[in-house]
């Protein structure tokens, strides 16, 4: 694996801990998709630090868990702005 790629692997897993984020935000704030930070964290991640891996794992479970919350916090905003607005 390359080393620019090692790299950025283990920078998008530190960004991802640290700040409790989501694939998606990680994606926009590194610049890259989000396919290819959920790629990084599950496929290149435990070939480079497995005990990293280990602990994003557990932060991937936990954001798919709670997705269908986040989703229905999102839309109830959005339909209280549409409100306000009219």
């Amino acid at each position: 694996m390359n080393l620019e790629i090692k790299q950025r692997v283990l920078e998008i897993a530190d960004i991802f801990l640290s700040e409790r984020s989501t694939v998606r935000e990680v994606a926009k704030r590194v610049g890259c998709s989000k396919s290819t930070v959920h790629k990084d964290l599950t496929e290149r991640l435990p070939e480079i630090n497995r005990q990293l891996f280990e602990k994003v794992k557990e932060l991937l479970e936990y954001n798919k868990s709670i997705r269908h919350i986040r989703g229905g916090e999102s839309t109830k905003l959005r339909y209280l702005q549409l409100k306000s607005n009219n």
